[in-house]
């Protein structure tokens, strides 16, 4: 493993735990792709954002929900991340999301990321 992918994991992760969007952003190139799959974007139709400030609109919807985040695991390889990030609202919710990361010269520039979520609130 590479010390700069070891730092983009711990900047990240941190980030995620911390709802701090501007340092989840200072990791992604400018010209990042990300890809999200789940019930409202299925594998046929993902939603597919190209760029920093597309990337940044979809965290800044994400992250100004009431949401608890936890990053679990992490797997991290060369120029490869992994994480999965467990996620509650006040009514008990749950989002479950994991990730996949190519990196490039200390920065994200490709993620896929797939979610599911509680259909229902929890009685």
């Amino acid at each position: 493993m590479r010390q700069d992918t070891e730092m983009v994991r711990s900047t990240l992760h941190s980030a995620i735990e911390g709802s701090d969007i501007d340092r989840m952003l200072s990791l992604y190139d400018d010209d990042a792709e990300f890809t999200v799959i789940d019930h409202r974007h299925p594998p046929s139709k993902p939603l597919s954002l190209r760029g920093k400030g597309a990337i940044g609109d979809y965290l800044r919807d994400v992250y100004s929900r009431e949401l608890k985040h936890k990053v679990l695991d992490e797997v991290v390889g060369d120029d490869r991340l992994a994480l999965t990030d467990e996620c509650e609202y006040p009514d008990g919710t749950h989002v479950f999301t994991s990730s996949l990361m190519d990196l490039k010269d200390d920065k994200i520039v490709r993620e896929v990321e797939v979610q599911a979520w509680d259909e229902t609130s929890p009685s």
